[in-house]
């Protein structure tokens, strides 16, 4: 499987991410998954994919590369840079995560204004439990 967390394989540290990118190739452009991102190269996941060795270009939004497809199995493949990218220009393609939502572990307060009804029941659990 694809081996590319390994942090000892890794000459750049990559950043996860989940988006839309694509790959040219002879005029032709292939829908790809992008799976991570750094200053060096990329994981894609796709269709189709170029066979490894395979010169190509890398588009993500307006960032365009030419690369080189290092690796290819199954729907996954290494995709190495022909020049290595300003962090900037990575950075600006990895979204920022969202911050977390703490939970409220609080009880639900009573209705301002009960009913006579509610008000009556009220009262008769309380004495039962007395």
């Amino acid at each position: 499987m694809d081996e590319s967390n390994n942090p000892q394989n890794r000459k750049s540290r990559r950043s996860n991410v989940l988006m839309a990118a694509s790959l040219e190739l002879s005029g032709t452009s292939l829908p790809v998954k992008l799976r991570n991102l750094s200053a060096e190269g990329a994981l894609v996941e796709g269709d189709k994919l170029p066979v490894e060795g395979s010169a190509i270009q890398f588009r993500k939004g307006d960032l365009s590369v030419a690369a080189k497809v290092a690796w290819c199995k199954t729907r996954h493949a290494g995709i190495s840079f022909e020049h290595k990218l300003d962090p900037d220009q990575v950075m600006r393609h990895v979204p920022v995560p969202r911050a977390r939502v703490k939970p409220n572990f609080r009880r639900p307060g009573l209705k301002s204004q009960l009913s006579e009804d509610e008000r009556r029941y009220g009262e008769q659990w309380l004495w039962r439990l007395s």
